[in-house]
């Protein structure tokens, strides 16, 4: 148990994909710490596998878990949500407040400061995970969001990078940070090094995330349709997620001709998926740090992934499992796995090596020390 127990509240909008896994696994260890936790969230997103595993955390965390509507753009509506929000994290009596995201980075340190009038303590810390980050600072859009991120340092105590490059974009797009920052790499858990086989009908290849383009669903169906006509012979896979393009990415498998193909499923956890395929296939347009990757890396299963973010500073350098974002050069991957399954699963970095860099005790022993400090 940490030498003080502190009341943390994470604060962040969409309880789905990466940002929501880095905070279960963040509340898990820090109430095995012997801290005080609690979440608050969006209630509009999410259904009902987030809905489940919300419920299966509910009993350990002493502050709770508060839902409320959170947009995910600036709007008109975004004051009567955030003084709601207000109110919520207010009655937490918090000692951290902890954003994750672009809004909920917003909430937290705002939210934070204003608590700051009534009480003598309270930590403010920002983790992006990508966020507004992705934006292109050359538009409209990307200056009015990295002007607000500079704006934002000022009412920030510590920022928790979960990659080099997020780091590295950060001073690029916004500029060097006037404040302690830490790089934080997310980490596992020891049963996440258990290798996963896939069933005997397993497909041919995976994708497993958010249905929306920033993460490549349609460069996946695209390679998929390339890499049979390399080959010249059908191949089978699994879609695994949810999201408002879903029926976009169903269309353009029939308007391919792949609807028999592929099989859309509703999200699941990550293992459970890895069974439906003998590998797995990362193809983002942009990342800070995606946990997949580490997962499916750490259960044995053969990847192809893009060289965007973070995710080259998992595997060696130089390696030939990352590909750009592009629908032939996954497809000529897709075609390398097939021709030889076993020599393409030994490029894939060795479980050892995931371990010793990406752990969740380390993770969590790192973030907690990053509290300590920005109390002090």
């Amino acid at each position: 148990m940490a030498s003080e127990t502190l009341r943390i509240v994470h604060c962040f909008r969409s309880p789905v994909g990466g940002i929501f896994r880095h905070v279960r696994d963040l509340t898990d260890a820090q109430v095995a710490a012997g801290h005080q936790v609690g979440i608050v969230c969006d209630s509009t997103t999410g259904g009902e596998y987030e809905e489940r595993l919300f419920n299966d955390m509910k009993a350990s965390l002493a502050l709770g878990v508060h839902r409320t509507p959170m947009q995910r753009h600036i709007g008109p509506g975004d004051f009567v949500s955030a003084l709601r929000t207000y109110r919520i994290v207010k009655g937490l009596q918090p000692d951290i407040l902890h954003g994750h995201g672009s809004k909920g980075g917003v909430y937290a340190r705002l939210f934070g400061s204003l608590l700051r009038v009534f009480r003598s303590r309270v930590a403010r810390l920002y983790s992006p995970h990508g966020g507004s980050l992705h934006y292109d600072e050359g538009t409209f859009t990307g200056k009015v969001f990295f002007t607000l991120e500079a704006l934002m340092s000022r009412f920030t105590d510590h920022l928790l990078f979960v990659s080099e490059y997020e780091r590295i974009t950060y001073r690029r797009k916004v500029g060097e940070p006037p404040i302690p920052n830490s790089l934080v790499y997310n980490g596992l858990r020891d049963e996440e090094f258990e290798p996963v086989a896939p069933e005997p009908d397993a497909a041919d290849f995976l994708y497993i995330g958010m249905m929306r383009d920033l993460k490549g669903p349609d460069l996946f169906i695209d390679a998929l349709a390339q890499a049979e006509g390399r080959l010249g012979r059908p191949l089978t896979a699994v879609m695994v997620g949810a999201g408002d393009d879903l029926p976009a990415y169903k269309e353009q498998a029939r308007r391919l001709g792949l609807a028999d193909r592929i099989s859309f499923r509703d999200p699941m956890k990550a293992r459970e998926a890895f069974r439906l395929a003998r590998a797995i296939v990362v193809p983002s347009r942009a990342e800070a740090m995606p946990y997949i990757v580490l997962e499916a890396l750490a259960a044995g299963m053969p990847m192809i992934a893009t060289s965007v973010g973070g995710i080259p500073e998992i595997f060696a350098p130089g390696s030939p499992a990352l590909v750009q974002p592009e629908s032939g050069e996954i497809a000529e991957r897709m075609d390398d796995f097939m021709r030889d399954p076993e020599a393409y699963a030994r490029l894939m970095p060795s479980a050892e090596v995931l371990r010793s860099r990406f752990s969740a005790s380390v993770m969590a022993r790192d973030i907690e020390r990053a509290y300590f400090s920005a109390l002090r």
